[in-house]
């Protein structure tokens, strides 16, 4: 009989059971990660007050993008009680994983920081941003197949190698995994989205097309994860979970996380075909706007003459 995720004694750190309450008492704040979200937020706060001072417009849903919902997940994930068992239990860390890399990026790139400082840079700042933006490496850092490749790779590559059990056992390459989950997301989800001026973007047949085709790969990948027998063989990180877990829970913690890049991988892909599904909608009906005035002055010309 398979045990509840809050029924794991034993934990290092003395850390108790999980549960639920556990996300909100065993919180904890990591400068590194703070100083990080507090600087991109300010710096994001200060362009919005920067630009209104000027009496221009800057959409309040934006800002609540990116430093409420998208910065706010960032904090969420690492420093919540999922930062503080995220490597202790395996299916905490995918609960994490999730949220670095395909709930974060998303409504950071709603925020549309990009577009946001090309408004507010001085002219120097400005000019060197834009010539990131049409940099060689950045035009091919951005081409659809490199960040749809990272992105669906990138998990097999982390958890069939390894490279997962290293992060287990290194602060720093454990930093530099959640700094992965972000960038990645970012370089995938942030084309498609198309709000800001970056390379790599394509029409929306493409995008929708794109994003589909994840869905197949995070259910592969999941069950993938979820195949491990009941001996423990084969178990992700096991040198490292088997020493404070009896075999029974590291392969259930595994189970659990399995399940949850498949599900949650389909919810939130599918979520996001809407949102680029509405997207080419609004695109759809601004561009018949534009094409009836222009047929509309073509008329008003022709009836003058």
């Amino acid at each position: 009989m398979e045990t509840p995720l809050a029924q794991v004694g034993g934990l290092p750190g003395g850390l108790p059971d999980f549960g639920p309450a556990s996300v909100l008492t065993a919180s904890r704040v990591d400068p590194l990660p703070l100083l990080a979200i507090a600087l991109v937020g300010g710096l994001y706060l200060y362009g919005v007050l920067r630009l209104r001072s000027r009496g221009d417009a800057w959409s309040p849903l934006r800002t609540l993008s990116f430093t409420v919902l998208g910065l706010g997940t960032v904090a969420f994930a690492l420093m919540s009680g999922l930062g503080a068992y995220d490597t202790t239990l395996f299916g905490v860390h995918m609960v994490q994983h999730m949220l670095l890399s395909m709930v974060a990026p998303v409504f950071l790139a709603l925020g549309a920081p990009v577009t946001l400082a090309l408004r507010t840079l001085p002219k120097g700042p400005r000019a060197r941003l834009l010539a990131v933006l049409h940099s060689r490496v950045a035009r091919v850092v951005t081409f659809p197949a490199i960040p749809w490749l990272l992105f669906v790779g990138s998990p097999f590559a982390l958890y069939f190698s390894g490279w997962y059990d290293a992060t287990l056992d290194s602060r720093l390459l454990h930093d530099l995994l959640h700094l992965h989950f972000v960038a990645v997301g970012a370089l995938f989800f942030w084309p498609l989205l198309g709000i800001d001026p970056v390379p790599g973007r394509v029409g929306h047949g493409g995008r929708m097309l794109m994003s589909a085709a994840t869905l197949p790969f995070h259910a592969f990948l999941g069950v993938a994860i979820m195949s491990v027998p009941d001996s423990g063989a084969g178990l992700l990180g096991g040198d490292h979970y088997l020493a404070f877990l009896p075999v029974e829970q590291a392969v259930f913690q595994q189970d659990v996380g399995g399940g949850l890049l498949w599900s949650s991988g389909d919810v939130v892909g599918l979520m996001f075909l809407f949102i680029m599904l509405f997207q080419w909608m609004r695109a759809s009906e601004r561009e018949a706007t534009r094409e009836d005035r222009r047929l509309d002055r073509l008329e008003a010309a022709a009836g003058r003459s």
